[in-house]
Protein backbone atom coordinates (compact mmCIF):
# COMPACT_ATOMS: atom_id res chain seq x y z
CA UNK A 1 0.00 0.00 0.00
CA UNK A 2 1.01 3.83 -1.12
CA UNK A 3 0.10 6.75 0.08
CA UNK A 4 1.24 10.04 -1.18
CA UNK A 5 3.08 7.47 -3.59
CA UNK A 6 5.25 6.41 -0.45
CA UNK A 7 5.39 2.70 0.44
CA UNK A 8 4.55 2.24 4.21
CA UNK A 9 5.37 -0.49 6.62
CA UNK A 10 2.79 0.03 8.62
CA UNK A 11 -0.80 -0.90 8.50
CA UNK A 12 -2.11 1.62 10.80
CA UNK A 13 -0.66 4.57 9.25
CA UNK A 14 -2.47 8.09 9.78
CA UNK A 15 -4.37 9.58 6.56
CA UNK A 16 -5.78 12.62 6.29
CA UNK A 17 -8.46 14.98 3.23
CA UNK A 18 -6.62 15.09 -0.04
CA UNK A 19 -4.11 11.94 0.51
CA UNK A 20 -3.73 9.72 -2.19
CA UNK A 21 -3.91 5.98 -1.14
CA UNK A 22 -2.74 3.02 -3.81
CA UNK A 23 -3.43 -0.15 -3.21
CA UNK A 24 -3.86 -3.76 -4.94
CA UNK A 25 -7.64 -4.94 -4.51
CA UNK A 26 -8.46 -7.90 -6.44
CA UNK A 27 -6.93 -8.07 -9.75
CA UNK A 28 -6.48 -4.79 -10.15
CA UNK A 29 -4.98 -1.29 -9.01
CA UNK A 30 -6.63 0.68 -6.97
CA UNK A 31 -6.18 4.28 -6.66
CA UNK A 32 -8.26 7.14 -4.19
CA UNK A 33 -7.96 10.02 -2.87
CA UNK A 34 -9.44 10.95 0.68
CA UNK A 35 -11.96 13.65 0.51
CA UNK A 36 -12.72 13.93 3.87
CA UNK A 37 -12.95 12.11 7.17
CA UNK A 38 -16.06 9.95 8.53
CA UNK A 39 -16.67 10.60 11.21
CA UNK A 40 -18.84 7.84 12.32
CA UNK A 41 -18.88 3.71 10.83
CA UNK A 42 -21.95 4.11 8.11
CA UNK A 43 -23.31 2.62 5.12
CA UNK A 44 -21.49 2.39 2.00
CA UNK A 45 -22.96 4.30 0.13
CA UNK A 46 -22.15 7.15 3.28
CA UNK A 47 -18.64 6.05 2.63
CA UNK A 48 -18.20 6.44 -1.19
CA UNK A 49 -18.92 10.15 -0.49
CA UNK A 50 -15.62 10.29 1.09
CA UNK A 51 -13.17 9.45 -1.58
CA UNK A 52 -13.04 9.93 -4.99
CA UNK A 53 -11.95 6.86 -7.32
CA UNK A 54 -8.68 7.94 -9.60
CA UNK A 55 -7.85 4.50 -10.97
CA UNK A 56 -9.34 3.81 -14.64
CA UNK A 57 -12.47 1.81 -14.90
CA UNK A 58 -12.25 -1.95 -14.92
CA UNK A 59 -11.97 -3.27 -18.07
CA UNK A 60 -15.32 -5.74 -18.45
CA UNK A 61 -13.99 -9.90 -18.56
CA UNK A 62 -16.27 -11.91 -20.92
CA UNK A 63 -17.29 -14.75 -19.12
CA UNK A 64 -17.32 -17.72 -20.82
CA UNK A 65 -20.71 -20.07 -19.27
CA UNK A 66 -19.43 -23.49 -20.29
CA UNK A 67 -22.79 -26.25 -19.89
CA UNK A 68 -22.27 -29.22 -17.15
CA UNK A 69 -21.64 -31.99 -19.84
CA UNK A 70 -23.57 -34.86 -19.75
CA UNK A 71 -22.62 -38.20 -19.02
CA UNK A 72 -20.53 -39.71 -21.64
CA UNK A 73 -17.40 -41.13 -20.20
CA UNK A 74 -16.98 -37.52 -18.64
CA UNK A 75 -18.98 -35.23 -16.33
CA UNK A 76 -20.93 -36.73 -13.22
CA UNK A 77 -23.55 -39.40 -13.83
CA UNK A 78 -27.23 -39.72 -13.53
CA UNK A 79 -29.13 -41.50 -11.34
CA UNK A 80 -30.25 -44.04 -14.30
CA UNK A 81 -26.41 -43.77 -15.29
CA UNK A 82 -25.44 -45.04 -12.10
CA UNK A 83 -28.16 -48.17 -12.11
CA UNK A 84 -26.70 -49.20 -15.00
CA UNK A 85 -23.29 -49.09 -13.88
CA UNK A 86 -24.63 -51.19 -11.34
CA UNK A 87 -26.40 -53.22 -12.98
CA UNK A 88 -23.15 -54.20 -15.14
CA UNK A 89 -20.52 -54.59 -11.97
CA UNK A 90 -23.63 -57.39 -10.79
CA UNK A 91 -23.01 -59.34 -13.27
CA UNK A 92 -19.12 -59.27 -13.90
CA UNK A 93 -19.25 -60.44 -10.64
CA UNK A 94 -20.97 -63.10 -10.28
Amino acid sequence: MRVNSVKIAKPAHTVGEGDVLTFPQARRIRVIKILAIGTRRGPATEAQALYDDLSPPAPKEETIRVDAPKFDGKGRPTKRDRRKLDMERKGSLE
